[in-house]
């Protein structure tokens, strides 16, 4: 699977413009690939202006941040890899999000995946295969064992 972290970076970008803030992103600018300018990095981050006033062509895309901007009156290029973003939040009100560490999710091919399934993991299937009359005794066995009988409310532990 790819990383959500792009995608929740240009929804909450467009949503923090929607309400009138300014956004603001936090970079690690550690990680390889980082383009900032190194004379306003502390404790190895830097946090930049993407507003819209601020930058030039700003675009996000699943790889990088990336725009232009003027530092010190000199023009620069900022790439921030999306594995180097941070955070995206709201000068006004530090409404936002921090990024975490994502699990690194393998992809299986389609052998691998067949063995995975043949080893007794769960996998989906269609329930559209179902005989229609199997399908309504169980669904009418399940809503008895979950109506909850008359009386004083308890809660069940089901495990």
């Amino acid at each position: 699977m790819l990383t959500s972290r792009p995608y929740l970076a240009r929804g909450l970008y467009e949503w923090l413009l929607d309400n009138e803030q300014t956004p603001y992103i936090v970079v690690d600018a550690g990680k390889p690939g980082v383009k900032v300018p190194q004379q306003f990095v502390q404790n190895g981050q830097i946090v930049l202006n993407v507003a819209p006033a601020a930058v030039r062509d700003l675009a996000i895309d699943n790889a990088a941040v990336t725009f232009g901007a003027r530092f010190s009156g000199q023009p620069m290029q900022v790439v921030v890899p999306m594995d180097a973003l941070v955070a995206i939040y709201a000068r006004e009100n530090g409404v936002g999000m921090v990024f975490g560490q994502e699990p690194v999710m393998p992809d299986f091919s389609d052998e691998e995946q067949a063995e995975l399934e043949d080893e007794g993991r769960p996998t989906l299937e269609s329930v559209e295969g179902r005989a229609g009359e199997e399908a309504s005794e169980a669904s009418a066995e399940d809503d008895e064992a979950a109506r909850p009988e008359k009386g004083r409310p308890s809660l069940r532990v089901v495990k």
